[in-house]
């Protein structure tokens, strides 16, 4: 399904007035009574409250104050924020090629992140990609978005990036399908080399790397990858759009989420052996 991003936003802002209008009636509030409470126009609540115009924080914490929810405040603060920027149109990015796509996450946010916590199901993450790997990858999205083709620069991006692995005060747990060692980007060699330089990472104190069997029993299954910037955002990619999640309910869901995937996964020497036993199908 494509998600069209000025849609599914309009569709947040309408889910946030529901809430805020359901804040009210629970405490047997009029529109016209909780305008007068807070001070604006009972048309304006009601606009809020049909999704026809965004309140502000201001108007979200006064709200809930007067409908005795002031627990509801930082989450409903979250969702406003997260209403016109959860969906980045790739399309729209990628106008200024693949560079500008993969900016999608800030520097600054690798920077401050002490815990990422990444799942990826067919991919290996770009913070462990190799070169090769990744400009094999890549080239597909240029191709695929028409987008300017700056796949060097867009590698030296990604290649740039990976300093972060390598900064103290740092920890990157992962959590990989063992079809992410499966799936190729590139010839064999690129896919070899690729392993390769998992296993060189496992060997660092601040990874932890596990990997879920292909045939085992399954505690959970998740639909699509995505990276936990410690407890603060969730990102995650569509072929169209990149999605980031900072509503406090959300975040604990996918948290929640993680752990349980983590329960599947073969750490250490079982990991090692499962990408090993890879690396030997590709040299025969």
């Amino acid at each position: 399904m494509t998600i069209d991003p000025s849609s599914a936003a309009q569709q947040a802002r309408r889910a946030l007035g529901e809430r805020l209008r359901e804040l009210r009636k629970e405490i047997g509030l009029t529109a016209r009574d909780l305008a007068a409470a807070t001070g604006q126009h009972y048309t304006r609540v009601s606009k809020v409250e049909n999704g026809a115009q965004a309140p502000t924080e201001r108007d979200i914490r006064e709200w809930c104050r007067v409908c005795r929810a002031d627990d509801q405040i930082d989450d409903l603060i979250a969702t406003l924020r997260a209403v016109d920027s959860a969906y980045l149109e790739f399309r729209r990015q990628s106008r200024a090629g693949m560079k500008r796509v993969l900016g999608a996450h800030t520097p600054q946010r690798y920077q401050h992140t002490k815990v990422f916590r990444i799942y990826e199901h067919n991919v290996i993450p770009g913070l462990f990609q190799t070169a090769e790997y990744s400009a094999a990858m890549l080239s597909f999205w240029v191709r695929f978005l028409d987008t300017p083709n700056d796949l060097d620069e867009a590698v030296a991006v990604r290649m740039d990036r990976q300093r972060v692995v390598q900064r103290g005060g740092k920890r990157f747990v992962v959590v990989l399908e063992e079809q992410a060692l499966r799936t190729w980007f590139g010839t064999a060699e690129t896919q070899a080399g690729q392993l390769g330089r998992l296993l060189e990472l496992m060997s660092l104190p601040n990874i932890s790397l596990g990997i879920i069997p292909l045939m085992t029993e399954r505690v959970a299954v998740a639909s699509a990858g995505f990276w936990i910037f410690d407890d603060q955002l969730v990102a995650l990619e569509t072929p169209t759009a990149s999605i980031q999640v900072t509503q406090p309910a959300e975040l604990d869901l996918y948290i929640r989420m993680f752990e349980v995937l983590k329960q599947s996964a073969v750490y250490g020497r079982e990991a090692r052996a499962l990408i090993l036993a890879v690396l030997a199908e590709l040299d025969k």
